[in-house]
């Protein structure tokens, strides 16, 4: 552990204060419009009654990140007068690094720490991804260890901190039947059921609250919203960009055949719930949640 390394400590702590005091300058600088979501998630929650959270639409920017990320604005609300939260996980780090040399993992976490990216992300566009892929981090260095429950644990966590990350629960199903659920038929089904208990705790912990107050469905509604179209949530390339992009082409070649047809202009990104332009050729998608 990092007390048996008094001197990495001591440089850690040193790079970790100064990549602190060169974040602190960056709230004067320029914010996207995430600073003001965040904003607006902060007192949100800690000005309305739990069951308006996920139905709230005095702002454009309305929550949609899964009950337990919800939870924890309503914790930083409690001392978003007294401090900016910039919250990096960095523990993950060095679980994930401790087997390396000293010198190794030292530089491990002045890379994660001073990552540019982050930096943009998270203290310019204003964003928690720091915080969320510490979360990532820690489940696989205790999936390393074969911790394996513990590891399904905090990625199921994370799931309820932020749904986007359930691009990699596959991986973590066939990782944990394989490595966790072996050792016979019945050892299996047992590891799976306790798995699976796990697994339905965590979530019944984060959206139990809302199914309490008959809003789940106003939850589901807000965490996949439509209305901003299909491919704002989903940056990686998935069926409903090739969707998209085909019905442009069809657009484009009716035109060329002197066919008339509106062609709404392109807004599938656009970010605001409404702000999403119907297709002009192929049928409107819709949500089969009613």
């Amino acid at each position: 552990m990092l007390q048996n390394h008094p001197e990495i400590c001591r440089h850690l702590l040193w790079f970790f204060g100064v990549a602190a005091c060169v974040k602190l300058l960056l709230i004067p600088s320029y914010h996207s419009t995430d600073f003001e979501v965040h904003r607006h998630w902060l007192a949100l929650t800690r000005s309305l009654p739990l069951s308006q959270w996920y139905s709230d639409e005095t702002s454009p920017w309305t929550l949609d990140y899964p009950p337990f990320f919800a939870y924890f604005e309503y914790f930083l609300s409690f001392f978003a007068r007294l401090v900016d939260p910039q919250i990096v996980l960095v523990y993950g780090i060095y679980r994930l690094t401790r087997k390396l040399e000293a010198k190794k993992r030292v530089a491990m976490w002045i890379l994660v720490i001073w990552s540019p990216a982050l930096v943009i992300v998270d203290h310019m566009h204003f964003q928690y991804n720091g915080f969320l892929l510490g979360l990532l981090m820690l489940s696989i260095s205790y999936l390393q260890d074969g911790r394996d429950v513990m590891g399904g644990f905090l990625f199921a966590v994370l799931l309820c901190f932020k749904h986007l990350f359930a691009v990699a629960g596959p991986v973590y199903f066939v990782y944990l039947l394989r490595h966790y659920c072996r050792g016979g038929l019945l050892k299996g089904l047992g590891r799976l059921a306790a798995m699976g208990t796990v697994v339905v705790a965590v979530f019944a912990a984060a959206f139990g609250p809302f199914f309490y107050h008959g809003q789940i469905q106003q939850v589901i509604s807000r965490m996949f919203p439509f209305g901003r179209g299909l491919c704002h949530a989903y940056w990686a390339p998935n069926f409903w960009v090739f969707y998209i992009i085909l019905d442009k082409g069809l657009a484009f070649l009716l035109k060329k055949f002197g066919i008339d047809i509106p062609t709404p202009a392109a807004s599938f990104t656009g970010g605001l719930v409404g702000d999403s332009s119907p297709f002009a050729v192929l049928p409107q998608v819709t949500l089969s949640i009613h």
